[in-house]
């Protein structure tokens, strides 16, 4: 299994469920859903998330996703996964509560 992220408010997920499909804002803005791997977690958390809370961090198996991913170059040479497309349900495998630490910092959770 190959495991990409994605960090999204509660809410949205929750969203999700209702409606059968995940879709980030970004795919109306920017054509594609923002994913990472799990090495480029905490990075992409801790520049774009900070003192952030009522996050999730969506676990998906990306043999599962229906949508095209392509990885695609960001910066220093550094591929990022992006989903051209909704994200189906059954490609999340798990949702675990992603929260900062007192100093608004994330850090890897245990189970990566």
């Amino acid at each position: 299994m190959n495991v990409i992220l994605h960090i999204t408010q509660r809410e949205q997920w929750e969203q999700a469920q209702r409606q059968g499909s995940y879709r980030a804002d970004s795919l109306m803005t920017e054509g594609f859903i923002h994913c990472s791997t799990p090495k480029q977690l905490v990075k992409v958390a801790n520049t774009f998330f900070t003192h952030q809370n009522g996050l999730v961090l969506l676990y998906i198996d990306s043999d599962k996703v229906t949508s095209e991913i392509r990885y695609e170059t960001v910066e220093a040479n550094e591929q990022f996964p992006h989903l051209y497309g909704e994200l189906n349900l059954d490609a999340v495998f798990e949702v675990v509560k992603f929260q900062p630490g007192e100093d608004g910092l994330f850090n890897l959770p245990a189970n990566l």
